[in-house]
């Protein structure tokens, strides 16, 4: 008896380590069988609307971001990351409103000097007047599309002195305050990484405004003025404020230097068609 039990207890270990060996050379058969799954897709991102953003509102790589889209609904006009940095789209135009979180698409912008850009970035009643800029005449360099800027003017001023001579003077008048910068043809060089300075800048006047600046041109040399961003569109500063009641604001070269006014100090009186000097 004893001697069959040892057997029957040798065979029944046996089976379990068999049946033991089986089963693993069976997970490993299902292992190797069992399809490898893909790689995971790359994830495609399109340009959107970081906010709400308005109809002629100038773009700013502030007001857009990328956003992870799904394939299934990405659009043609859409336009993907990899394709244009942000900052590609500064100065750009929205012809419509744009949702914040919406996607924005090359339908629904445009570009400074597109076709359409001026009409998208105008606002109703509103005008769009180029002037020519050089790199020594104003701030050119450092004005761009969104900013607000003062528009002067210097120009000779003829006057009478002594003994009938004449001589002239040089006088600088600021013609016209906060107007809107639309567009501005400066462009980055990719080679030296140096700003190229603009020829125009394209402003956003009145009707009337841009008269003034058409007589402006013709009478002398136009300067811009680059405004401070921190001021509210609405708040007028002193030199507004004496525009607004008609006062205007001037400066003489008389007030800047006093050698002028030491060397000319006739008063010039206008009777009827005449006129006299005294001094």
């Amino acid at each position: 008896m004893r001697a069959r039990t040892l057997i029957l207890f040798s065979w029944l270990s046996s089976l379990r380590a068999a049946r033991r060996c089986w089963l693993a050379q069976q997970r490993a058969t299902e292992a190797t069988a069992a399809p490898i799954p893909p790689p995971p897709l790359p994830q495609k991102s399109v340009l959107v609307a970081r906010g709400e953003i308005s109809r002629g509102q100038i773009l700013k790589p502030e007001n857009l971001a990328w956003r992870p889209w799904p394939d299934s609904g990405i659009h043609p006009s859409n336009i993907q990351e990899g394709t244009k940095s942000l900052d590609a789209f500064a100065g750009w135009v929205p012809r419509e409103r744009i949702g914040a979180g919406d996607p924005v698409t090359e339908t629904k912008i445009v570009q400074p000097g597109g076709r359409g850009f001026a009409a998208a970035a105008l606002q109703p009643g509103m005008r769009a007047v180029s002037v020519q800029v050089t790199k020594t005449s104003d701030v050119s360099g450092f004005i761009l599309p969104g900013d607000h800027v003062d528009i002067l003017i210097t120009h000779a001023l003829p006057s009478s002195g002594g003994g009938g001579g004449s001589s002239q003077h040089q006088a600088a008048e600021t013609v016209l305050h906060d107007v809107r910068v639309l567009a501005v043809d400066q462009k980055l060089d990719s080679k030296s990484g140096e700003a190229i300075v603009a020829q125009s800048v394209t402003l956003e006047v009145t009707p009337k405004e841009s008269e003034i600046i058409a007589v402006a041109a013709e009478m002398g040399k136009l300067w811009l003025s680059l405004r401070s961003l921190s001021s509210s569109p609405i708040e007028l500063t002193a030199a507004d404020s004496s525009e607004a009641a008609g006062l205007g604001t001037y400066t003489l070269d008389s007030d800047v230097s006093k050698l002028l006014t030491q060397q000319d100090n006739s008063v010039t009186v206008l009777r009827g068609n005449g006129k006299s000097a005294y001094r």
